[in-house]
């Protein structure tokens, strides 16, 4: 081995030397060595919770007597069920479940009272929105206990005989738009969001940084197109790019796991709409900051992140902290993975789905605001 080929000390420090150098002018890319397992640990460690505990419930009750009223305190007292003041309508509650608003709904049948008394075991129905059925599990494991425990209390003196070995009511459980808590009703829709997040936002991110490292930005700047037709030219590519892979994945979803479809297909399409033109139009602002392609694909997987942590697709977003569940409802992936999940399994209607459209609009809007400012910044 000749001594030019063996291995050297000094060449090697060297060559350390100059990636230090030029990692150091990278000052993004260092902060994102930096950032994200910090960002990882604080997610993680504060942020995720697969045990939701205080989830929305409603009562009806077409008997309101003393044996109701201790139920429905004992559920108050939990840990698991927010009950919300007052008692519901049937009509009610079913607008709650289907927008959202509700997670369960318990409700007492007439006669729910002399019933118990005879010993009758009379039924209590309780309905759960099983869209997401990691989010119910463990409330409902627990109800059957709080309900006997609070009867238990309440079945006293003469009624103390009525108090059975077994339940003194017959618990029925309804998981309501996915009965059989199948898994794939739940990800095929968090799916969609997560792949269109992933691959929209890193499309349109390399649109400008491609052309500012290959040197033609400066052509791109002397032609007579205005900012918002060089936004608007470079971005509805990718908008018919991320129409052709929602039309795959639902096709897909469709035949290989038979996910229904009981809402408004054209609505579906509308929202999907939405959050690609979101989505696409924050990648090409991502594209205005980066100076190079490396940076432009270190800013989306930085989103790319806390979008599919925080937005309920992985893990119950009512189990997040505030803080968490804060950031979630800023993040547009967690408003279009409700929007699919109601459309698909719930039937929502647009009404419905106001609470979740508005939101991916005014996105967009910020998001195409903050690319034309920072594009003419650039021309500056």
């Amino acid at each position: 081995m000749s001594a030019s080929s063996a291995l050297s000390g000094s060449r090697i420090l060297a060559m350390m030397i100059k990636e230090f150098i030029q990692l150091k002018r990278d000052r993004m890319t260092f902060a994102m060595i930096l950032a994200i397992p910090v960002m990882q640990l604080v997610l993680f460690g504060y942020a995720i919770n697969t045990d939701p505990k205080e989830l929305p419930t409603l009562v009806t009750a077409a008997d309101n007597g003393p044996h109701v009223r201790a139920v429905v305190t004992a559920l108050a007292s939990s840990r698991f069920f927010a009950l919300k003041p007052g008692l519901a309508s049937e009509s009610e509650a079913a607008a709650a479940l289907i927008d959202g608003s509700a997670a369960y709904v318990v409700s007492f049948p007439p006669g729910f009272e002399r019933d118990l008394a005879r010993g009758l075991r009379p039924q209590i129905l309780v309905e759960a929105d099983a869209t997401d059925p990691s989010a119910s599990a463990n409330a409902l494991g627990a109800l059957s206990e709080i309900i006997d425990a609070a009867l238990a209390k309440s079945l006293k003196g003469p009624l103390a005989g009525n108090a059975p070995e077994a339940s003194p009511v017959d618990l029925v459980i309804h998981r309501r738009f996915n009965p059989e808590g199948i898994t794939a009703y739940n990800i095929v829709p968090g799916l969609l969001g997560t792949i269109l997040t992933m691959t929209t936002i890193l499309m349109t991110a390399l649109a400008l940084t491609r052309e500012r490292e290959r040197g033609t930005l400066e052509n791109l700047m002397a032609t007579p197109a205005t900012p918002l037709e060089i936004m608007l030219g470079k971005i509805v590519p990718y908008i018919g790019i991320g129409t052709l892979q929602v039309a795959i994945i639902l096709v897909c979803a469709r035949l290989l796991f038979a996910v229904p479809m009981q809402g408004s297909l054209a609505l579906l399409v509308g929202v999907t709409f939405l959050f690609i033109g979101a989505s696409v139009t924050l990648g090409y602002t991502f594209s205005t900051i980066a100076r190079t392609q490396m940076q432009a694909m270190q800013m989306t997987f930085f989103w790319f992140l806390p979008s599919i942590l925080l937005s309920g697709f992985m893990f119950p977003f009512r189990g997040m902290p505030d803080w968490a569940q804060v950031i979630g409802a800023v993040l547009p992936l967690t408003h279009y993975i409700r929007s699919v999940r109601g459309i698909m399994l719930k039937g929502s209607g647009a009404a419905d789905l106001a609470g979740e459209v508005w939101p991916l609009a005014a996105f967009w809007l910020a998001v195409a605001t903050i690319a034309l400012l920072r594009y003419r910044r650039t021309l500056d």
